[in-house]
């Protein structure tokens, strides 16, 4: 350190210089640094760098290997750097290196095919986790029933047990329900430890038992009262987790908390002492606090945890009040690059309140117990003086395989935040939403606006899981906000539920703009506004909602969107679906077509030629020639009547992420899911 230290003394104060300072996994932190004696420990480069005069660029190189965190980094506000001379902590030339949250366990006891660890930590009420890694993947608890879901067989009244959260008042949420014979037994170990999951609507609720009653199950905490979605009614469906008794399927798992005992059932080739098996101890594994200027590039940061508290978890939507492993509150001009996030136990990354001009670029954001980014505060009602975090980039990331643990949560979260970018992304493999924009219901004051979300592609939302659902969901007034040149597809609600949709305009979506997309396989319709004012949806293809072409709800005396310059291709479901008796709309020059039905239905009953008298609509009802619409080539061919009304071509198909980095932790080969479909 004297050396390292002394290096910099000697040169002139004024004069542009980069330090760097060396870590790796075999190092010493009594060494001085360098590449020949590196630091063992970020947290010590960390406070060296503190030791560099103002001004300088320092470069915190990470040789690979794995390197452990103790406690969560923080870089507050003297720990940055400036534009000229910024801070970066930065992968060696060819490394990978991992940033670890979680402790490798070892020492496990075969006992009757299963293996057994005694976690003194854990039976001292020190540590609790509920996921575990095993070479790299997420293994689930012992979990009941085995395939599908359990059927609540009958609501009941809150009992006042528990208190429960809803849109930001506490009230008595339902805290209670029958279940069918057999489905829960009041005399299962540890049975406080076990924990409910009822799927309704667009959420699920995370509950802890309080206690079993011949059919009924009571838990420690509430849903939260005052919207449909916080009840547990008759025929919902639910899961019971972290049963011991349930413990029969290889790569299954359960933590005794009382006796601190964690026991693995093995899949088949796994061995003791080979296989790497990681449970997560910290939460986050970094914050960056008022610091401006600094760069984190090339580090893969994985296994977080979160665990339930003795309440359970119930949030009203999104949850987006789940925390995140990368936190950057009052940040400005920072930068993830290269970078990947997964293995975590809820959001990847957080650009929190005052966050401003901060980017993620060609990050790879996979294998999430809740969402990938979030950027404003997760609270409701508006941000306070210095809370507004606006004007991030979020560019070519792959942000997939989400919702594990809280199958609610959504590839990329915006709130009351503006000015921001989400572009040139693929995210995928979601359960409830894939971009959520806007955080205000109904035609409330806003601060998602002027945000854009462009080329990126969304794809498996939903899954038949949840309802009330969009490829890009938003809400509230927000203008000057720009859906433009998205790919969306294989967006799935649940059979019985409702709202499997495309692009989603909720309530009081106002002045959005959504132009240049292709939203195609959705179980309900392509494009749907539940209410809203003045929004315009031009240049866009529309095709195979399902349930139809296009759906609007709420009728209101205001102008509800302009539709213009668009094709809306269905197969044998109708064109329009819901209200559209007041003509409140405007329509124009887009190509309606049934590929089964060459004179489709309008509505009202009406033919083509009533429709477009009654609502001024100048489109045509014709094949728009695609070239291959049953393979999803939705390019279009010569002599498309669609050209002559003006709608542009665009290119179709482009995958979203263009990043300059391969995959690292995502293969080619499906991934597990984490939730098996609801039945109808």
């Amino acid at each position: 350190m004297i050396r390292f230290l002394c290096l910099l003394c000697t040169l002139p104060v004024a004069a542009a210089m980069a330090a760097e300072i060396h870590v790796a996994p075999g190092g010493d932190d009594a060494g001085d640094g360098t590449a020949d004696r590196p630091l063992a420990t970020l947290a010590k480069a960390i406070e060296r760098r503190r030791a560099v005069p103002s001004g300088e660029a320092v470069t915190i190189t990470l040789h690979d290997g794995v390197h452990r965190l103790r406690e969560p980094l923080v870089l507050g506000a003297g720990d940055g750097g400036t534009e000229q001379a910024p801070v970066v902590i930065a992968a060696a030339p060819g490394a990978r290196p991992v940033v670890s949250g979680g402790r490798r366990l070892r020492g496990w006891k075969v006992q009757n095919g299963r293996w057994v660890l005694e976690i003194p930590e854990v039976k001292a009420g020190a540590w609790d986790f509920i996921d575990l890694f095993v070479d790299g993947a997420r293994r689930p608890r012992a979990r009941l029933p085995k395939q599908g879901w359990f059927t609540i067989a009958g609501e009941l009244p809150p009992s006042g047990l528990g208190k429960g959260v809803d849109f930001g008042k506490p009230e008595t949420g339902d805290d209670q329900f029958r279940f069918q014979a057999g489905d829960i037994r009041g005399d299962w170990h540890a049975l406080s430890d076990v924990e409910v999951l009822v799927s309704h609507t667009w959420r699920l609720h995370r509950l802890r038992i309080a206690e079993v009653r011949d059919d009924t199950v009571r838990f420690t905490g509430a849903t939260g009262a005052g919207h449909m979605s916080g009840k547990m009614p008759a025929g919902a469906s639910y899961l019971v987790e972290n049963v011991r008794e349930a413990m029969t399927e290889p790569g299954e798992w359960y933590l005794d908390r009382a006796s601190g005992v964690l026991t693995y059932l093995p899949r088949p080739g796994e061995d003791p002492g080979q296989t790497e098996v990681i449970a997560p101890v910290l939460d986050h594994f970094l914050r960056i606090e008022g610091a401006s200027d600094v760069t984190i590039r090339g580090l893969d940061f994985a296994h977080g945890v979160w665990v339930t508290p003795p309440q359970g978890h119930c949030f009203p939507q999104a949850e987006a009040d789940v925390p995140a492993a990368i936190r950057l509150v009052n940040a400005r001009r920072c930068r993830l690059e290269g970078c990947g996030v997964t293995l975590v136990g809820g959001y990847a990354i957080d650009l929190g309140p005052g966050t401003t001009g901060c980017a993620l670029d060609d990050c790879e954001i996979t294998h999430l117990g809740a969402g990938g980014v979030r950027i404003g505060a997760g609270q409701f009602g508006q941000p306070g003086p210095g809370e507004l975090a606006s004007g991030n980039t979020v560019k070519n990331c792959l942000i997939a395989h989400g919702g594990r643990l809280h199958p609610a949560a959504v590839g990329v979260w915006i709130g009351h935040s503006p000015h921001n970018t989400i572009e040139h992304c693929d995210i995928h493999d979601f359960y409830y939403t894939g971009v959520s924009l806007g955080w205000s219901w109904g035609y409330q004051p806003s601060q998602a606006h002027h945000n854009t979300v462009a080329h990126c592609r969304i794809s498996r939302i939903g899954q038949q899981v949840l309802s009330d659902m969009g490829g890009i969901y938003t809400l509230g007034n927000g203008p000057g906000n720009v859906l433009r040149g998205n790919h969306i597809h294989d967006i799935a609600c649940r059979p019985g539920g409702y709202g499997g949709w495309g692009l989603y305009h909720d309530e009081g979506s106002t002045g959005f703009l959504s132009e240049d997309n292709l939203v195609h396989d959705t179980s309900s319709t392509t494009f749907h506004q539940h209410y809203g004012r003045e929004n315009i949806i031009r240049n866009n293809i529309f095709a195979f909602g399902r349930e139809g072409g296009l759906a609007r709800t709420r009728e209101e005396e205001h102008i509800s969107f302009i539709f213009e310059k668009n094709i809306v291709l269905t197969a044998g479901a109708p064109l329009f679906v819901s209200n559209w008796s007041n003509g409140r709309f405007t329509l124009a020059h887009n190509v309606y077509w049934d590929a089964e039905r060459p004179a489709p239905d309008f509505p009202g009953g009406r033919t083509p030629d009533q429709w477009r008298e009654w609502s001024k609509d100048s489109s045509v009802v014709a094949d728009p020639l695609f070239v291959n619409a049953s393979v999803r080539d939705f390019r279009l061919a010569e002599g498309s009547p669609a050209r002559a009304l003006g709608f542009r071509p665009f290119k179709t198909g482009q995958p979203g992420h263009t990043g300059r980095q391969a995959p690292r932790r995502s293969p080619a080969v499906e991934v597990p899911r984490a939730w098996p479909p609801v039945k109808g």
